[in-house]
């Protein structure tokens, strides 16, 4: 083998680890974004409305789609130069915090909805309220 075969099979083996290190930040970049439980759990509000306003910032996201998209994409790119001896944990970890987000995502949709429909509620059991007094 040549001096400069090998030094590419050096720096192939740098790279494809210096690749599994970003997938790896990436993926813990995305976990540290994600709400932490304690603060979708807890509340200090007053009434139903504050504590699913509460509840719908707690559900934010942040920045862990962005970090998730990093990791795929240098998994993706790892995996397609076959650099990586074995994945198996990557992959897993990228389909738990997908799974993470696809839930808190989800979650969120179900408290805005909620957001807008208890004052609504509200209103109309007041106004029907009102009109028991009235007969």
């Amino acid at each position: 083998m040549s001096q400069a075969s090998l030094d590419d099979d050096e720096l192939f083996g740098e790279a494809a680890s210096e690749m599994r290190s970003d997938v790896e930040a990436s993926l813990e970049e995305a976990w540290a974004s994600l709400p932490a439980a304690d603060d979708v759990w807890d509340t200090d509000a007053e009434n139903v409305l504050g504590v699913l306003n509460g509840l719908k910032s707690a559900l934010d996201v942040g920045d862990a789609e962005d970090h998730l998209r990093d990791a795929k994409k240098w998994y993706t790119m790892g995996e397609r130069a076959d650099a990586f001896d074995d994945a198996e944990d990557l992959e897993e970890d990228i389909e738990a915090v997908e799974e993470a987000l696809e839930d808190i995502t989800s979650a969120g949709e179900h408290v805005g909805e909620l957001t807008t429909t208890i004052p609504a509620l509200r209103g109309t059991l007041e106004e029907a309220g009102a009109d028991d007094e009235d007969d």
